[in-house]
């Protein structure tokens, strides 16, 4: 779901990416999963945490339909930066939207890693997600462990290079920040509970004392699972999730965490 014009944020963002692991049908059948967890938990229905599932482009209409109806948005892992044209292979965010499409992933480290995609491109790619209604979650991440000041140094650097060259070419709206050190993708254990809250608590500062970001969230993605979030300051908004949330009671656990923070109400230093 995106948010209306002047309405609050959710007080929680949870979000999957599938990736690739998914065919078709198991990507249809995940979301059918978690369409029924998503209608049974009061604060997804209530919009205290917002979710989106982003699966492999040819799921998007389908899981649209069935997500939607439980509160759910849903969006693609990519974008292209011009709307239409002759680019082939690529997919723009008309279609994106048209298919039922809310969000749309930029920056992550393996589009950065793999197909070169610079600070530059991102930022296009940012433009394309807001003119066409698309709330963009940026990931931005340092490439390897430092300190909590080193990482928010470069992060925000990323930051500002993609919403800077995005608001070049039009007005620029909320955003997901998607806090992903490149280190951490992929591993075993995700960063420490502190290292994870110091740096987040760096950007979501930044971020919303920029012009038109006051509603833009920051959440926490790289090896994120079940009990990460309990162990997290409030700053985080919440969790971008990969495989360990390809399990839909995983993803239920963590929607019980979550909301378990809520209610609490606690923060926990770092």
């Amino acid at each position: 779901m995106s948010l209306p014009a002047n309405t609050p944020p959710p007080k929680a963002v949870i979000g999957v990416s599938l990736k690739m692991y998914f065919g078709y049908q198991r990507s249809i059948d995940y979301c059918r999963d978690v369409a029924s967890i998503a209608f049974k938990h009061a604060a997804v229905a209530s919009g205290d945490i917002e979710v989106f599932v982003l699966p492999s482009l040819p799921a998007l209409p389908e899981a649209a339909r069935i997500l939607g109806a439980a509160g759910i948005g849903t969006g693609t892992q990519d974008i292209f930066w011009e709307d239409e044209g002759p680019y082939t292979g690529e997919v723009g965010g008309k279609t994106v939207a048209e298919l039922g499409g809310r969000y749309v992933e930029v920056g992550h480290a393996e589009r950065r890693r793999i197909f070169g995609e610079d600070d530059r491109i991102i930022g296009l790619k940012t433009a394309a997600a807001y003119r066409n209604g698309l709330t963009p979650v940026l990931c931005v991440g340092e490439l390897t462990a430092g300190s909590p000041e080193e990482a928010i140094a470069h992060c925000t650097a990323e930051i500002d290079a993609a919403l800077n060259r995005a608001g070049s070419l039009g007005p620029t709206k909320r955003t997901i920040v998607a806090y992903e050190p490149q280190w951490a993708i992929g591993a075993p254990q995700p960063a420490t509970p502190a290292y994870i809250s110091a740096v987040v608590r760096g950007l979501d500062q930044h971020v919303r004392s920029l012009p038109g970001q006051e509603d833009s969230q920051v959440i926490y993605g790289g090896s994120a699972g079940p009990g990460l979030i309990t162990e997290l300051d409030t700053a985080v908004a919440g969790l971008f999730l990969g495989r360990f949330a390809h399990d839909p009671e995983a993803l239920k656990t963590i929607l019980d965490e979550t909301a378990a923070r809520l209610a609490a109400g606690t923060k926990v230093a770092a």
